[in-house]
């Protein structure tokens, strides 16, 4: 039988679309690598097989999170396989790559963010867009895919509040920091009908000096010139997170912020305000 490799990627129209193409490049390796080892099609797959694949990137120096997500596309491609009848069961039951190197979200200092946020003596339009993509970024808590798609309606600036369309298509209503609130609302008011062309999208909230929607590229641009080091913009989730059990906020609570599906994610970030209570506590106490 074929690998079906185009039909899987159709079935994952519910994931964004970052996660869609890394499971595309993954499967077509590993079909290229079973190619290459004699293997026609997916009925010639078994669960040693899939582990002898594993091995074989162990070997090529993968870094263990890579191996680690290329085992999870391999779970959901034969998964999907089995459920669709094209295998009469999964070889890749109970397939596990190996864990991962337990690297802590980063999360920026108070002098790095007052630095990203910092509004200047004459922003201008661009300015005026960048600080409220900034200002969201971290009062919300958005990925930036989510930040990106936002469009004008999905904003409201009376109470306060954002909807976003999150991973798996999910929605979820963010309350909005009166900050990112201000700054959005001198986005709307002031700067963006500057930067719209006859051929700008009328549904995105944020566009780019060329009038299109803004990508995930130009909000790495947008961090390159505010931030005083090199700045991902999920190092703003990150610290939105932190902050937020920091200052006493119920896990549950931000999972949902977050638009965690599972709190085991979440609770990565338990971690993280640990490390930085004893951080604080080594430089400060005496005695530490």
């Amino acid at each position: 039988m074929a690998w079906e490799q185009e039909a899987f990627v159709r079935s994952l129209g519910a994931l964004s679309s970052n996660t869609v193409d890394a499971y595309r490049r993954d499967v077509r390796d590993f079909v290229v690598w079973a190619e290459r080892a004699q293997l026609s099609g997916p009925a010639e797959v078994d669960h040693l097989v899939l582990r002898r694949y594993l091995s074989y990137l162990t070997t090529r120096r993968l870094a263990k999170r890579s191996v680690a997500r290329k085992a999870a596309a391999l779970r959901r491609y034969f998964g999907w396989l089995s459920r669709t009848g094209a295998l009469p069961s999964d070889p890749s039951r109970r397939l596990s790559g190996p864990s991962g190197e337990g690297r802590l979200p980063h999360v920026l200092k108070l002098d790095e963010l007052d630095t990203l946020l910092a509004e200047g003596p004459d922003e201008g339009p661009v300015g005026r867009r960048d600080r409220a993509v900034v200002e969201l970024l971290y009062g919300s808590g958005l990925r930036v895919g989510e930040l990106c798609g936002l469009r004008p309606a999905d904003v409201d600036l009376v109470q306060g509040k954002v909807m976003v369309w999150g991973k798996g298509a999910k929605q979820r209503q963010l309350p909005m920091s009166e900050a990112s609130v201000d700054a959005v609302r001198i986005w709307a008011e002031t700067g963006r009908a500057t930067m719209v062309g006859p051929h700008s999208p009328a549904d995105a909230l944020f566009v780019n000096r060329r009038g299109h929607r803004l990508t995930p590229r130009d909000v790495r641009r947008i961090l390159d010139r505010r931030a005083s080091s090199p700045t991902h913009p999920h190092a703003l989730r990150h610290t939105f997170a932190t902050h937020l059990l920091d200052g006493g906020a119920d896990l549950r609570a931000v999972q949902e912020l977050l638009g965690h599906e599972d709190l085991a994610t979440t609770q990565l970030y338990t971690h993280v305000s640990k490390e930085r209570l004893r951080t604080v506590y080594e430089a400060t106490h005496p005695r530490a």
